[in-house]
């Protein structure tokens, strides 16, 4: 899978560039320092190595945009600069297959492509260990010594990982396909400086939150029957008459005895149940959320790289390591 290196490096031009930008380089034919147009674009494979320079051929070749494997490509980002090795003639150029938004960059398209270049089909190269060594990966050094090298990515979702399918470019269809068979396109040294960037892999555990689900706590009402009692009390008068027998008195006419505005007065008092409803406090309700704190274990197999020397004859090196 190819993917253009926007979608791949978001923020490429920091973290690969130093804040510069590859798009928009100058392209001069190597041979002839010929100016041959300017990058528009670079392809990245799944790793995050480069493979090709998108070049736009401007008014050499009527506005054609072609690839150029990233290994024959010399930086100079000094002079903000592409120098092409192997893409010299406007005959070239034209038998290139052109570049578009909507390429399809397949096994048929690669190889229409380093035909060009003049290297043999996948079928008929040489085997991997017959392959030259290889001393470096991503992009070529730069003629001032300074490498404009993608480090290895490591094990964490990438953006690009995640666009939608028509932003992709179509993977190839050679799944047994290696780059690294081909070192003369795809691998490049810097051969004025020596200098190489060894990177190697590390595991980088980042922290997400994201939304599990959600607890609603409400109220609702419950109805149910309800019975009660309550004793009351109702007065009532007693009225009790008593024969005087055997203590009389007698008493002489025009007495007060036969006077009929005599009243006895008594007041007489009842209960009345009063039975009505009243809300109290039954319950008190509490929330608040508490933190479990677990530990996520994870294990992969990590890569780096180790430098190599190969000695021929008895040279005398001297390795020095600077911080």
């Amino acid at each position: 899978m190819l993917y253009k290196l926007e979608d791949f490096y978001p923020n490429y031009r920091n973290d690969l560039f130093e804040g510069d930008d590859i798009k928009g380089y100058d392209v001069y034919a190597a041979n002839n320092d010929e100016k041959i147009g300017h990058v528009d674009d670079a392809l990245v494979d799944e790793s995050g190595y480069f493979r090709y320079l998108v070049i736009d051929t401007g008014f050499w070749v009527f506005g054609k945009r072609v690839l150029i494997p990233i290994g024959r490509c010399r930086v100079d980002n000094d002079h903000r600069r592409i120098y092409a090795m192997g893409l010299e003639t406007k005959a070239q150029a034209e038998q290139l297959p052109e570049y578009r938004e909507d390429t399809v960059v397949d096994r048929h398209y690669e190889q229409n492509v380093r035909s060009i270049y003049g290297v043999p089909s996948v079928e008929n190269s040489a085997a991997v260990e017959d392959s030259p060594p290889v001393e470096g990966a991503g992009v070529a050094a730069t003629a001032t010594g300074r490498q404009v090298m993608p480090p290895t990515l490591p094990q964490t979702p990438n953006p690009a990982m995640t666009t939608p399918e028509s932003d992709r470019l179509v993977a190839r269809d050679d799944d047994y396909y290696s780059y690294d068979r081909e070192p003369s396109l795809y691998n490049t040294t810097d051969l004025d400086h020596k200098k190489l960037k060894l990177y190697e892999e590390r595991l980088v555990a980042n922290k997400h939150r994201e939304k599990t689900g959600e607890v609603l706590v409400s109220k609702r009402v419950v109805t149910e029957r309800a019975k009660t009692a309550i004793p009351v009390e109702n007065e009532k008068v007693v009225v009790e008459i008593r024969e005087a027998i055997g203590t009389e008195q007698a008493l002489t006419a025009g007495e007060t005895a036969f006077k009929d505005t005599e009243i006895a007065r008594v007041e007489v008092y009842q209960e009345n149940a009063d039975i009505h409803k009243e809300a109290f406090v039954r319950e008190e309700v509490k929330i608040h959320k508490e933190v479990e704190r677990n530990t996520v274990e994870a294990e992969e197999t990590l890569r780096r790289e180790e430098l190599e020397v190969k000695r021929e004859g008895n040279p005398i090196v001297e390795e020095k390591k600077r911080r």
